[in-house]
């Protein structure tokens, strides 16, 4: 795990000089700098059909039938990603640059899968399920947050390295 830096003092870059070769060659990036927008064009679909549900009582097959997908989505990008972890930081999950995040992403594949346990068990009534799935979106919200401020982070440790950067070519 990595400790917080102490007032004043810069943070260890996210990504070695290694680890961003390795992530910047390997299509597992592209891959997951694809899936997570279309997780979250799903997410707000979905959302929006369980909210209707809520307030309508009308449309419970399409809500049930976004959140499978929605689920089948985050499912395919965490398996990419742990493969992308592999690739980058010679890791499958918790790797210390992400290991916050990839803790997170057990509470938040856990709601979906026990949504989907829920649904084709038919352990809990509609109404229910659908709170289930609030819950697993509320948590998948948090957790693109997680990555999002990661991301920044990522970007920011790249313009200070090209800053330190001696010009070269003049």
């Amino acid at each position: 795990m990595r400790e917080a830096p102490a007032k004043g003092q810069a943070r260890r870059p996210l990504y070695t000089p290694e680890q961003r070769r390795r992530r910047d060659k390997t299509a597992w990036t592209i891959v997951q700098g694809l899936l997570a927008p279309l997780q979250f064009v799903v997410f707000l679909a979905s959302l929006i059909l369980i909210l209707r549900y809520l307030a309508t009582g009308e449309g419970l097959a399409a809500a049930n039938a976004s959140v499978v997908a929605k689920t089948l989505v985050l499912y395919a990008i965490m398996i990419t990603g742990s493969i992308w972890e592999k690739v980058v930081f010679g890791r499958w999950l918790f790797a210390p640059a992400f290991f916050w995040e990839d803790v997170f992403s057990m509470l938040v594949l856990a709601l979906h899968t026990a949504y989907l346990v829920a649904l084709f068990q038919g352990a809990l009534d509609p109404g229910g399920l659908m709170l289930l799935a609030l819950a697993a979106y509320a948590t998948y919200v948090i957790n693109a947050t997680q990555f999002l401020v990661k991301l920044r982070a990522a970007r920011l440790d790249a313009a200070r390295v090209q800053a330190a950067m001696p010009e070269t070519g003049r």
